[in-house]
């Protein structure tokens, strides 16, 4: 199979125990789509892994909130957050990646939402919008102008990653099928809509594996 242009970039948002089935933050399924970003990898010269790598008090678990439950919303400094369960904490069983997630070539992890007050969804930018992550310069210091985006989940990480991938001039795709939502209150509908107003393209993983 024919590598993509070493100008392009893989990012792998967030394959962890947490966010898959028996973890704290399950997406339905998202077990399923890992043999698919393990195929996708090999296409790729630069691949990033994303971990959600959270401190026990973290601001946007619902526990750590008086009288609030997951999936409500508190107004923060930066804007509103979703509350949600306590998921991720550094360290733990529930942070690490999927014990079928198989890219030993990635280059990169990128740790996020381990500020104790801000949550953290883009792969780019912190959810205040002022704390960059590191990895706008990395990309454009190993001449990558592309990237491609798959993982967990669609209607969150993924979205904010893309969106944001964008506004710091890369061209951006985002893998359908190798990713899965969590879909809350119509959050996958509008994820879509946003990112493609904003110039994001939608792929299925048969347009890289061609």
């Amino acid at each position: 199979m024919q590598k993509h242009s070493r100008h392009s970039a893989l990012i792998v948002v967030d394959v962890q125990n947490g966010f898959t089935p028996g973890g704290n933050l399950a997406v339905a399924d998202a077990d399923q789509i890992i043999p698919l970003i393990n195929q996708l990898a090999q296409q790729f010269d630069t691949v990033v892994l994303t971990q959600d790598w959270h401190p026990e008090q973290h601001i946007s678990f619902a526990e750590n909130h008086k009288d609030k439950v997951p999936f409500e919303t508190v107004e923060l400094a930066y804007g509103t957050q979703v509350l949600w369960p306590k998921h991720c904490v550094q360290g733990s069983h529930d942070a690490e990646f999927h014990p079928a997630l198989n890219i030993p070539a990635a280059q990169l992890i990128i740790r996020k939402g381990f500020h104790p007050d801000i949550d953290s969804y883009s792969a780019f930018m912190e959810a205040d919008r002022k704390t960059p992550t590191g990895l706008t310069g990395y990309l454009k210091e190993h001449q990558v102008d592309t990237v491609y985006i798959v993982g967990i989940a669609t209607d969150f990480c993924v979205a904010w990653t893309a969106l944001d991938a964008v506004h710091f001039g890369f061209k951006t795709y985002v893998v359908e099928d190798a990713c899965k939502a969590i879909d809350l209150n119509g959050s996958l509908q509008k994820a879509w809509q946003e990112m493609s107003g904003q110039g994001v393209q939608r792929i299925q993983s048969s347009n890289l594996l061609a």
